[in-house]
């Protein structure tokens, strides 16, 4: 494998920040292999997306604005990456670590024949083998996989690990030959996933909650406002997800989600090596706890130290009273 392919997964013209985060960290693996880094963007809002993408270091983004990818299930996506990786070549194929971009790998593995590592947090590159670093077990332990010899690899990566750096790029913006297939599964209706709120790894202010919380009412009731007012979402350490106060899907650390927001406001959390990994790369990272010797002040931007059912609602306050004067 020498060239590296990213799939650019977005939802009708909006993509996810993963999209170039995995364009950014395409051009480093390819020069590591002595390859080109592409990119693969279908459906509707095809171009406009490729457009965006250009800034970054790529050699090449192929799209095609075919309706079929709208129309059916993930199975024209899949055909449209193989044809990619056909036209460019032996590749190591990125594709984000979401919902459908697991199942779109798993499906494009068996159609190339391709081995594949999942949740990579981190590559190396040792000779001509490309080692996917990713946490296994619950983050018990981080393996170390190399992909097997052979001419593609796949690897789904966790959204923020990497960083997104747009540099001047002057990838060429070419038309992927249409698929001429038909397919069975459609969709009748497109609906909306969740309940309409910020996507974690995609806010750019993150207030989460652990263990000093003391129950799952806090989380409604303290930290949702503070989150609504300061435009952010809600997340969680893996002692609040444990306790069952909040869902998994809100679980922030090693083996729960990445995030990398300007800010992030953590409230009654210890800061154990396992959340820190989670969201150390964060803007600006704020502490409110109790304890002024809990592990997360070593590593705070500012430990606020001091009873959060007081400091929280006040803040909240006064963030909502400046945007209303700001009005």
């Amino acid at each position: 494998m020498k060239n590296v392919l990213v799939y650019a997964e977005h939802r009708q013209g909006a993509t996810r920040k993963v999209t170039f985060e995995l364009a950014t960290q395409a051009r480093t693996l390819a020069d590591s292999l002595g390859g080109k880094a592409c990119a693969v963007v279908v459906g509707s809002g095809a171009g406009a997306i490729a457009q965006q993408l250009a800034p970054y270091p790529l050699d090449a983004i192929y799209c095609n604005e075919d309706s079929q990818v709208d129309a059916f299930l993930l199975d024209p996506v899949v055909d449209y990456l193989e044809a990619a990786a056909s036209l460019v070549g032996a590749s190591l194929i990125l594709i984000p670590n979401t919902l459908s971009g697991r199942d779109i790998a798993g499906r494009l593995m068996v159609k190339l024949r391709a081995g594949i590592v999942a949740d990579v947090v981190d590559f190396e590159i040792a000779g001509e083998s490309v080692v996917c670093v990713s946490p296994k077990l619950g983050g018990a332990i981080t393996t170390r996989c190399a992909l097997r010899p052979g001419e593609f690899g796949i690897a789904t990566v966790r959204p923020n690990a990497f960083q997104a750096a747009a540099s001047g790029g002057t990838a060429k913006i070419e038309q992927l030959p249409t698929a001429r297939r038909s397919y069975a599964a459609a969709i009748d209706n497109d609906v909306e996933e969740g309940t309409g709120e910020l996507a974690l790894e995609e806010a750019p202010v993150v207030v989460a909650g652990g263990r000093g919380l003391g129950g799952p009412e806090p989380f409604e009731t303290l930290l949702k406002p503070l989150a609504r007012a300061l435009g952010g979402a809600v997340g969680a350490s893996r002692a609040a997800a444990d306790a069952g106060w909040v869902p998994y899907s809100l679980q922030i650390g090693q083996t729960g989600k990445t995030v990398t927001p300007n800010l992030y406001i953590a409230v009654g959390i210890s800061g154990a090596i396992q959340h820190k990994v989670g969201m150390r790369s964060s803007g600006a990272i704020v502490a409110i706890n109790k304890d002024g010797a809990a592990p997360i002040g070593e590593f705070s931007d500012l430990l606020v130290v001091g009873d959060a059912f007081r400091i929280v609602p006040e803040l909240t306050n006064l963030i909502e009273k400046a945007k209303g004067n700001a009005t």
